[in-house]
């Protein structure tokens, strides 16, 4: 799909700044995959599970999420909808880059490397142009170095005894723990995570594996309790 010519037109519409970013950003999923394919493996599940859902799923929080509940003996369909629950989140994602995506076989390519790196950076670019290059640049480079990070981590992990003693099982949480922190200076964000915590901590001993993450949702109430009081409302009209 993309020719050596199509690389140099998106290097000038970008710019060595943008691309090097772009850049940063694969290495790090590519970090991660390595993880998530190490972890599936030890875990005790097939060698071919993490690779073959990368490239047909192609979500990595959906993935972990999946194999996370299937590996803790948790029930195959609650895995399923936790996984599909995680990924509603591209339903905005569409309606935000609409016109990035192609037209044609080109828009199911587009639709199905959407995910939060590529959409994240063509939002970050100023003109239509930008981020229609940003978009497929990322999510084509997501496209290949997911999966690949994912083989490479379950020949790791059905190699290595203890995956652990390498600090793969830690890299996934750590990353996404660095990504998360920052939203927690909004004080609605930080009420609902707290409050979807402590639900799925408190259900954990008493409900099948699966359960307590799709019970943590529940912290959407409190945010939505939260944006739509009275008060809530009249601090936004008075921004305005």
């Amino acid at each position: 799909m993309f020719t050596i010519n199509n690389m140099r037109s998106i290097w000038r519409t970008l710019g060595r700044d943008a691309v090097t970013g772009i850049g940063g950003v694969l290495l790090a999923v590519g970090v991660m995959g390595i993880s998530y394919g190490a972890t599936v493996v030890a875990s005790g599940l097939p060698v071919w599970l993490p690779i073959v859902l990368s490239y047909i799923v192609l979500a990595g929080g959906a993935e972990f999420l999946f194999t996370g509940i299937i590996a803790s003996g948790g029930n195959p369909i609650a895995a399923m909808f936790a996984g599909l629950l995680v990924n509603a989140r591209h339903l905005p994602y569409g309606l935000s880059v609409p016109d990035v995506v192609g037209t044609g076989w080109r828009r199911l390519i587009g639709i199905h490397v959407m995910n939060d790196e590529a959409v994240a950076v063509a939002l970050a670019q100023p003109d239509p142009e930008r981020k229609r290059a940003a978009y497929w640049l990322c999510g084509l480079g997501v496209g290949v170095v997911w999966p690949g990070g994912a083989a490479i981590g379950a020949l790791i992990g059905a190699l290595v005894p203890d995956t652990g003693a390498l600090g793969l099982d830690a890299v996934f949480p750590a990353i996404l723990l660095a990504l998360v922190i920052p939203a927690f200076r909004d004080r609605i964000t930080l009420r609902a995570a707290l409050f979807g915590a402590v639900i799925a901590v408190a259900a954990a001993p008493f409900v099948p594996a699966g359960l307590p993450v799709l019970l943590a949702l529940s912290g959407l109430l409190v945010a939505a309790w939260e944006l739509t009081r009275p008060s809530r409302i009249a601090e936004k009209v008075a921004a305005q």
